[in-house]
């Protein structure tokens, strides 16, 4: 029996365990894979999450993150629009960032199971149950899910964006090549966008999201990155001129953008699991770890107010409100914007004679320092 218990070893689940674990609470953590490795994310952080992470033990100034101040947009013409990150962010590879919550998890006291799987969660007498693959089981009454954005567990839990397909895929590389690195970059194409920007170890992080019919249309993803991506001409100099560090690219499926809920039977949903933000708006890793806090203080707060069950989860599902319903929102606003030749041109143009509404439209999807 611990007290907490948390599904799904992501920026979210990671940072949750630390902060509950230094609040002095018995903290077990289950993540399927084993660290450190690869995730498909743009890997760009924005600079609203250092006072926090500095607060739990986990600065990432020593892994020498690349500084990132500067951002700009392309058309599939070529056309750009380039602008200043008022707040300003850094790059870190997923790699690297969370093998380093991992070990600062572990020097907390989080007990954590690697190369595990959740395959049932039972609510009984007010006590979760977790069925593991290898059939152990583990209890507590709090359950956090940071899981990501989709995996058989919402299947099981009957969660209502499961039955819903996505179109989208994502697919992710680290390359070398002559860039700025003070500079995120995110260049449309047809049905499409892709990011790239600087991670530590004079790398890049290039991921891009498209959908299964450009896949299925070209038959492999060299050909479809040939056809689609290649149109859009600083993505073409940026495939014929980088050196790729993978073997084979990080893909994921089902990418769903599709409104979610930050409870689900009794749980606290974090990070992906509880709504992702459009690539396009480039923060969702900054939402996970707010996530992770948010859920930190209204699990804190039952604990120590009587375990009132409906107090923590309304407490929870206001407090994630208030910080990202917004920016969601607008998130799948923006989105639309984009991906659509002739739209996105047409944005892109008209934008171009508007900076103020560009600096609206990335405070907007950005947080304030917390």
């Amino acid at each position: 029996m611990k007290d907490i218990l948390i599904i799904g070893g992501g920026l979210a689940g990671l940072v949750s365990s630390i902060g509950l674990a230094r609040l002095g609470f018995s903290v077990a953590l289950v993540e399927k894979k084993a660290y450190p490795f690869h995730r498909v994310c743009g890997e760009y952080v924005s600079d609203e999450v250092l006072p926090y992470l500095a607060s739990i033990g986990a600065d990432p100034a020593p892994l020498q993150p690349a500084r990132i101040s500067r951002f700009l947009v392309s058309a599939p013409s070529g056309k750009m629009l380039e602008a200043t990150l008022d707040l300003g962010g850094w790059g870190l590879s997923r790699f690297t960032l969370d093998h380093f919550l991992y070990q600062v998890a572990l020097q907390q006291g989080v007990q954590i199971y690697t190369r595990q799987q959740v395959e049932k969660v039972i609510f009984l007498n007010d006590v979760f149950t977790l069925q593991l693959a290898d059939h152990r089981t583990l209890q507590a009454p709090v359950v956090l899910g940071s899981y990501g954005k989709r995996t058989t567990l919402d299947r099981s839990l009957n969660r209502t964006f499961f039955h819903k397909r996505s179109p989208y895929i994502g697919v992710k590389y680290h390359v070398r090549l002559p860039l700025p690195k003070d500079q995120i970059a995110l260049h449309n194409f047809k049905d499409g966008y892709a990011g790239i920007s600087a991670v530590e170890d004079d790398r890049y992080c290039l991921c891009y999201l498209t959908t299964r019919q450009n896949l299925r249309t070209h038959g492999t993803i060299p050909a479809m990155e040939k056809a689609i991506l290649h149109q859009n001409p600083h993505l073409r100099r940026i495939f014929q001129e980088a050196e790729f560090l993978y073997e084979q690219p990080e893909v994921i499926n089902e990418i769903s953008f599709a409104t979610k809920s930050c409870v689900e039977n009794h749980m606290l949903m974090c990070g992906d699991a509880a709504g992702m933000i459009a690539p396009l708006c480039g923060n969702g890793m900054a939402m996970a770890i707010h996530s992770g806090k948010l859920a930190t203080e209204q699990v804190q707060a039952y604990f120590s107010n009587g375990r009132n069950r409906a107090q923590l989860e309304q407490g929870y599902t206001r407090a994630w409100k208030n910080q990202f319903a917004t920016r969601l929102h607008l998130g799948r606003a923006v989105q639309q914007l984009f991906g659509h030749p002739v739209l996105t041109e047409l944005t892109i143009a008209t934008l171009k004679h508007l900076p103020f509404a560009v600096q609206l439209l990335m405070r907007q999807t950005h947080g304030q320092p917390f």
